[in-house]
């Protein structure tokens, strides 16, 4: 019989890692800034959960956190600098020449 709670079990696996990531570098909402919003963007990407789910996550609880316009420039400008569509990638201008 197959087991029709895989996909909800992995996803739960998923929130927990993210939850937890949340945990080791915010500790709560109000404790968001521009500095442990890219910390916890950094842990999801070495977890292999994709920022920009993470951020989505985030921003529902946007109104909980201080200085959100601050948090939410930063988080973008890290998911652009360290992904391209969904995957993580590293490239330098030299790579570009």
């Amino acid at each position: 019989m197959p087991n029709n709670f895989s996909g909800f079990s992995n996803e739960a696996a998923i929130q927990t890692k993210m939850e937890n990531a949340w945990l080791n570098t915010c500790g709560a909402w109000e404790n968001c800034n521009q500095e442990t919003i890219q910390s916890f963007l950094c842990q999801c990407l070495d977890n292999n959960i994709d920022p920009q789910y993470c951020m989505s996550w985030v921003e529902q609880h946007k109104d909980q956190i201080p200085n959100w316009t601050d948090v939410s420039e930063t988080s973008l400008g890290w998911i652009n600098q360290h992904t391209s569509t969904g995957s993580a990638i590293s490239v330098n201008e030299q790579d570009l020449n």
